[in-house]
């Protein structure tokens, strides 16, 4: 099954690489000779890829299937990441997709082994692979347990899966057992062939119940992306830790990361402290919340919350490694339009986050008149009294992120 693209359709994609698909489509007629509706599926696939495959969009040779393989990829940073926890000789992708996985774990393991049930994407991959010039991968096209079920026992150092997580109509799902494949189902099987697995789940599964399901989870980990949760791994193993440690991270734009860790037993003996806001206002990031660190994030670096449930933290001495957003507080304000207002340039334009908040950041803008911009900070929250207050900050550790989040 030839998968390549002629040298005419490998230029009519850069040609058009920034146009609208949709367009596209209905110039085909212009082009008799080439199969725009398979180049145009290309187009979008980079198109979509762009932000988080740059390499692999940015390269002429390489070949993109249906835009969904694109979507349910990991990005680079994250694929980069997962190849670093494992190690050995021998590991197998057996969720293969697009194979943005495989090739990063090919850069860490002397032998991979790709599968995939979708025969044109496995010779899509094939071809990909070896554009990329990644010779140690052997891909397998089938079923994958029926695959592994051939393997000798003991044969992987590590079995990496990344259940699909769509339904039969398309709408997404977030319990393990109603993934494909069936990882619960599937577990006596992987423990047999490996040493260790690795799990990818979606952000929404719920951690806890993740961990009572599994049972041979001996440690994880949160994913985040600029402050967007993107992937959960478990790694499990013939024995399961008595309280796993949960490891976040938090992948920034600049190349810099964010690392916290905490498991059950530290939450719950964590203490919270409370005071009235001070100099510096603290917000964890994305994935330290995943993770269940309300309480021991705070305890870890000595700092004081707010309130019970807003999950913000002051101090009067900066921590500057603390893993997530930093604010220096310039006034503590009442929920008022005319007290905001007074604070803001003439332009009355400002980053808005909410966090235990009765108002959505849609409605706080709404009753304020303020727009989003600026290089103001307001965060609106609720005091150790039940008041609420909007803190008037500016950004100190600042990052491209997105600038209004509700939680």
């Amino acid at each position: 099954m030839d998968v390549s693209l002629s040298a005419a359709a490998r230029q009519y994609v850069a040609e058009h690489l920034h146009d609208d698909p949709a367009t596209l489509a209905l110039q085909a007629r212009r082009y008799p000779d080439l199969p725009v509706r398979e180049l145009v599926q290309q187009i979008q696939a980079r198109q979509k890829a762009k932000a988080k495959l740059p390499a692999w969009a940015a390269n002429p040779d390489l070949v993109f299937p249906a835009s969904l393989s694109v979507e349910q990829a990991s990005s680079a940073r994250t694929a980069a990441f997962k190849a670093e926890l494992v190690a050995g000789a021998r590991v197998a992708d057996l969720t293969g997709g697009f194979g943005v996985d495989t090739s990063h774990f090919a850069q860490q393991v002397g032998e991979v082994h790709y599968v995939e049930r979708n025969a044109q994407l496995a010779e899509v991959v094939r071809h990909n692979l070896g554009i990329l010039g990644i010779g140690n991968v052997q891909v397998h096209v089938g079923d994958a347990a029926a695959w592994l079920r051939e393997q000798p026992d003991g044969y992987f150092n590590w079995l990496y899966l990344d259940p699909a997580r769509r339904d039969t109509a398309d709408k997404k799902i977030f319990r393990l057992a109603d993934c494909e494949p069936d990882v619960l189902r599937l577990l006596p099987l992987l423990l047999r062939k490996a040493e260790r697995i690795l799990l990818k789940t979606s952000p929404m599964l719920d951690v806890e119940q993740a961990l009572q399901e599994l049972g041979r989870v001996r440690r994880l980990w949160v994913v985040a992306v600029d402050n967007e949760c993107k992937e959960v791994l478990y790694e499990l193993g013939q024995e399961a830790a008595v309280d796993p440690e949960r490891l976040t991270i938090n992948l920034m734009r600049d190349g810099r990361e964010q690392s916290f860790r905490t498991n059950r037993t530290r939450e719950a003996k964590a203490t919270p402290r409370y005071a009235e806001p001070q100099t510096y206002i603290y917000e964890p990031n994305v994935a330290v919340l995943k993770a269940g660190g309300f309480k021991s994030v705070g305890a870890s670096y000595n700092l004081l919350k707010l309130h019970q449930h807003s999950h913000l933290y002051t101090s009067h001495t900066l921590r500057e490694d603390f893993p997530g957003r930093i604010f220096q507080c310039r006034a503590v304000c009442k929920y008022d339009k005319k007290e905001l207002l007074a604070h803001l340039d003439a332009d009355q334009r400002a980053h808005v986050t909410v966090r235990n908040f009765p108002d959505s950041v849609a409605d706080f803008r709404y009753r304020t008149g303020i727009r989003e911009g600026g290089t103001t900070y307001l965060l609106a929250t609720t005091d150790l009294r039940g008041r609420l207050i909007v803190l008037v900050c500016d950004r100190l550790n600042h990052h491209p992120s997105t600038s209004s989040e509700q939680q």
